[in-house]
């Protein structure tokens, strides 16, 4: 496909250019035909069409014939083993360092509180004022438990963190920087390499939040010397709502951090009944409770999914997505006072554009009873969320048509 950055092009000839397009008959598409375009896949993914019989027969026959012998048979292994498909295929990163359980902010919490310990002497947590409640209401919980110092950062590029932003932040104090890969909100897409080896002069650790990246921007864990990452699995992993997180922590450091929530699951010998704790000798040891097998499945097939595609087609995908999408917006919602709030530099964007207006709440809540569903962040912006291997361009057409369409009526 040849990039284009203009509307000249008809979505339909991009589609029917698209080596993906055959991807998206995978996805399971509602029977009633309401949905016109779905641009909220950043939010929640599509099921996939195979996912139903799927958990059909998990129910049937890893539960309802094995019974507890899956435990035996695999479940007890697939946190794990489930991580290190998902390293391979998604996160760049050999095995043994990835587990599949908990929610993110439940892992959050372990890796980040983890980390605090693993830097003793050093009080100060370093986060940008633009990050995800959830990371934000973490730190905050983390340094009123421990009595550390929040470093906060505003940054200077539209909507993300970049070098220049910690340069003269991070220092001997410093125990942990957590950032995510893409902004929540404007998209923008930080430089993993360079602000990892930045944070790491200062002899900190960095924790990457990948909830909007993992699936839909290629990830190199392991050649980014990462230490430390939390992603979902229900956003472009296509899980399902409430999926469980997953989790990776570098071989280096497996043996030095103590995360704070002890379980059995992370027991040396889950099953010993041991009476005091003694945590596994690898990656499990970040394990706390029962993980959630069930929940687990539908992630399996999206994994193998996209090893299919191959991320960097992927990445391809998205890129050419969210540039039309910043060419439909300038050229039918600027004059209608729309503002663009992404990165327009694609090598600083994942896979979602944001634009801004004042009566984007009442547009998107309009949007959503005539089938075209994006979603809202406040103050006031519009997030067209783009999965590279559901969505099609004429999908976004429809959809950024509709916007235009909406808000003259309100305006």
């Amino acid at each position: 496909m040849t990039s284009s950055v203009t509307t000249t092009v008809p979505a339909s000839v991009l589609d029917a250019a698209d080596p993906l397009s055959h991807f998206r008959a995978r996805f399971l598409e509602p029977k009633n035909g309401e949905v016109r375009a779905y641009l909220d896949g950043n939010s929640l993914g599509r099921p996939l069409a195979v996912t139903a019989g799927q958990l059909k027969d998990f129910v049937d026959t890893q539960w309802g014939e094995r019974l507890i012998r899956s435990w035996d048979d695999s479940w007890m292994q697939e946190p794990v083993s489930l991580g290190d498909r998902l390293a391979h295929v998604v996160l760049g990163s050999a095995p043994g360092q990835t587990i599949v359980a908990d929610s993110t902010s439940v892992m959050l919490y372990k890796l980040l509180r983890a980390a605090m310990g693993g830097r003793p002497g050093r009080s100060e947590i370093v986060l940008d004022r633009e990050n995800f409640p959830t990371d934000r209401f973490i730190v905050e919980g983390i340094a009123a438990e421990l009595g550390a110092t929040i470093q906060w950062i505003q940054p200077q590029s539209i909507g993300g963190v970049g070098p220049e932003d910690l340069k003269d932040v991070v220092c001997s104090r410093t125990a942990v920087v957590l950032l995510s890969h893409v902004a929540y909100r404007s998209g923008f897409l930080a430089d993993a390499a360079a602000i990892t080896e930045l944070v790491h002069e200062a002899g900190a650790l960095v924790l990457w939040d990948l909830c909007h990246s993992a699936g839909a921007v290629p990830i190199q864990l392991d050649a980014w010397d990462v230490d430390l990452a939390v992603g979902c699995t229900y956003k472009y992993l296509n899980g399902g709502p409430g999926a469980p997180a997953f989790g990776y922590v570098s071989a280096d450091l497996q043996q030095q951090l103590q995360q704070p929530i002890w379980g059995w699951m992370g027991a040396h010998e889950p099953f010993g009944m041991s009476r005091d704790y003694r945590p596994a000798d690898d990656v499990r040891r970040f394990l706390t409770g029962t993980p959630a097998i069930l929940a687990m499945q539908p992630l399996k097939h999206m994994i193998e999914l996209i090893a299919e595609a191959g991320m960097e087609a992927v990445r391809d995908k998205s890129v050419l997505l969210t540039e039309r999408a910043i060419a439909l917006t300038d050229e039918l919602l600027l004059p209608l006072g729309v503002e663009m709030a992404s990165p327009r530099d694609p090598s600083a964007r994942g896979s979602h554009v944001t634009i801004d207006h004042p009566c984007f709440r009442e547009v998107v809540a309009t949007l959503w009873q005539r089938g075209v569903i994006p979603d809202f962040r406040p103050p006031h912006g519009l997030r067209i969320g783009l999965s590279p291997l559901s969505t099609s361009f004429t999908e976004l057409q429809v959809g950024i048509e509709a916007i235009r369409d909406c808000l003259k009526e309100i305006v």
